[in-house]
């Protein structure tokens, strides 16, 4: 009886924890804190220096736990990734993944080793230990809050976090192992690990990926398992690479960017399973990595962990990226963005728990200065992301509308899937918005009855509108039938006092009022400049300084900006009033 009472107090234990990590996940959400942040110090306050003492130290559980979570986040972050979203950041992640995580690793070597009286190959495997990215933290901060960044510069962040694990994993590995064997391995070595690593990795990811696909479309399943199959083969991927001599890490990120990548049946209900997936995983490996930790002895070894943090930071990240970067002529502040969202999370870590395992000399200060590091740059970089972003302009300024969208998958094909929305009052689809020719109507349900598209003229508020549509364009309907961000008395506030046509010249306008416009515009008009900016897909409210002015798309018309509105302040008033300039104003403008 006493182990059947235990095993229900574990239980107890576990759902409490879950339930605390989705409060955890609401408070980071709601302050901006990093989540991994939030759950390595609630792992804290349960562990062996908190307020419960709960003593952990085996490692292996802890580094299979964690090579477990990493699976399950790298296949998210590859289902995710659109190729022909990525594919002029390719290049450039890949360098960063590979040579920019090999110039971190020596560039923190060299801070190491006085700071810490580090052999140099000591100073190599802490470098390679803090060298890469994490992707939980990447994926979670870009993600959080609406910041929305400029696409080569999210997606080299986003393709660089969710590759560079396994180069920093193996190195992690091999200088391990070449430590415990007192340089035992030879260069050469080295090398033919690496290239077996880097080939069955790649080889058994695309493979595993593509045979994950099929099976998602041939097998006829159950409702309900097609996300339970993509998750399971997901960890296979993951674990017959590793058992072969290949990197697991990469070929589960490869198998997940075949996968999303191709016509999948059941996709809409893989990806929100596998949501839920990677956030437990999150929550399970950050609590155990916190878990591990002993706070009283980091103050050991404080001061130089701080220091080679700052030097991480500020220096061997900013190197290496500038490297790397310098070859695509990237303009000096995504440069400078793309240096400050180096954020290090569990991964560091993880890879910091291998040292433990071997129980090398100075195991405990890797894994300690590696617990410092992670800690500051998730504080310093994790709540500086959103400001950096703005003031280095590659945020794009946009909200995302509230969606009440609904997506269901069709048995039988893969082009289309239906999705309906609930009609709001004062949504924009009832105020003239026009919905895409490629979304096709199938339904209207209106006070309990189901109507074809001929048997209604128009929506009406409340009522439930379906439609066939592509699945990767469906988000772009969101707009038409979210909830109002603000009142309709707001509006005025929110465009400004007047229209103007798409298509008027900007260099005209600039003239007219007086407004700094770089040259390379002028032959432009507002809607070429809303396409460039916001790659080719606009949306309502999104916004555009013009000078000391502010231009707001009001309507599209075949997905392209037809009519803009434009916000002077009190401006605009002054300049309506002084003669000579009402006949150029009635041309382009009309008067709400």
């Amino acid at each position: 009886m006493e182990s059947l009472q235990l095993g229900n107090l574990w239980l107890l234990v576990g759902a409490t924890l879950v339930l605390v990590g989705i409060a955890s996940s609401l408070l980071a959400r709601r302050f901006g804190a990093p989540l991994l942040l939030v759950f390595l110090v609630l792992g804290m306050v349960l562990g062996e220096d908190g307020l419960v003492g709960f003593v952990f130290d085996d490692y292996a559980l802890a580094y299979l736990i964690g090579s477990l979570a990493l699976a399950v986040i790298l296949f998210d972050g590859g289902l995710r990734t659109r190729l022909r979203d990525v594919r002029a950041s390719l290049a450039p992640a890949a360098l960063l993944a590979t040579v920019g995580v090999l110039v971190t690793a020596g560039l923190v070597a060299l801070a190491a080793i006085p700071l810490l009286g580090l052999s140099p190959l000591e100073g190599l495997l802490l470098g390679a230990i803090i060298a890469s990215t994490d992707a939980a933290a990447v994926f979670f901060l870009l993600r959080a809050g609406g910041l929305h960044l400029q696409r080569r510069v999210g997606t080299t962040l986003e393709v660089e976090s969710g590759s560079n694990d396994p180069i920093a994993v193996f190195l992690t590995i091999v200088l391990t192992g070449w430590l415990a064997a007192e340089g035992a391995q030879s260069a050469a070595d080295f090398t033919l690990q690496l290239l077996a690593q880097a080939g069955f990795g790649i080889a058994v990811g695309v493979a595993g990926g593509l045979l994950l696909a099929f099976a998602l479309n041939r097998l006829a399943l159950p409702e309900g398992l097609h996300p339970l199959l993509a998750v399971s083969g997901a960890i296979g991927v993951f674990a017959f690479t590793n058992l072969i001599g290949g990197s697991g890490f990469l070929a589960v990120y490869l198998a997940g960017l075949v996968v999303g990548n191709r016509p999948v049946r059941a996709y809409a209900s893989v990806v929100s399973v596998q949501d839920a997936a990677t956030w437990l995983a999150q929550l399970v490996m950050f609590l155990v990595l916190g878990l591990l930790v002993t706070p009283s002895d980091l103050l050991m070894v404080l001061w130089p962990a701080l220091g080679i943090a700052a030097f991480l930071m500020l220096v061997a990240r900013p190197v290496a990226v500038a490297l790397c970067l310098w070859p695509f002529a990237y303009p000096r502040r995504e440069v400078a963005f793309v240096s400050w969202v180096g954020l290090r999370g569990a991964v560091g870590i993880f890879l910091a728990s291998i040292p433990m395992l071997v129980q090398i000399d100075n195991a405990n200060v890797f894994f300690n200065v590696a617990f410092v590091v992670v800690i500051v740059s998730l504080v310093v970089q994790g709540w500086t992301i959103k400001p950096a972003a703005k003031w280095l302009g590659v945020a794009l300024p946009r909200m995302d509308p509230p969606s009440r969208r609904v997506e269901l998958d069709l048995p039988g094909q893969l082009e289309l899937e239906m999705v309906g929305y609930r009609v709001a009052a004062d949504s924009a689809v009832l105020r003239g918005a026009q919905v895409p020719r490629w979304a096709r109507p199938t339904m209207v349900v209106r006070a309990g009855k189901v109507l074809q598209p001929g048997e209604c003229e128009g929506l009406a508020p409340d009522d439930y509108a379906y439609y066939l549509a592509p699945p990767g364009n469906v988000y772009r309907m969101d707009w038409m039938f979210a909830e109002p961000m603000e009142a309709r008395e707001a509006e005025r506030e929110l465009f400004g006092s007047f229209t103007l046509e798409g298509d008027v010249p900007l260099g005209e306008l600039a003239a007219f009022y007086g407004l700094d416009v770089p040259e390379r515009y002028a032959d432009r008009t507002a809607a070429d400049l809303f396409e460039k900016r916001f790659d080719d897909q606009p949306q309502i409210g999104d916004r555009l300084p013009l000078g000391e002015a502010t231009m707001v798309v009001r309507e599209l018309e075949d997905e392209r900006v037809s009519k803009v509105g434009l916000k002077f302040g009190g401006l605009g008033d002054r300049l309506l009033a002084k003669p000579g300039r009402s006949r150029l104003l009635r041309r382009w403008f009309g008067r709400r």
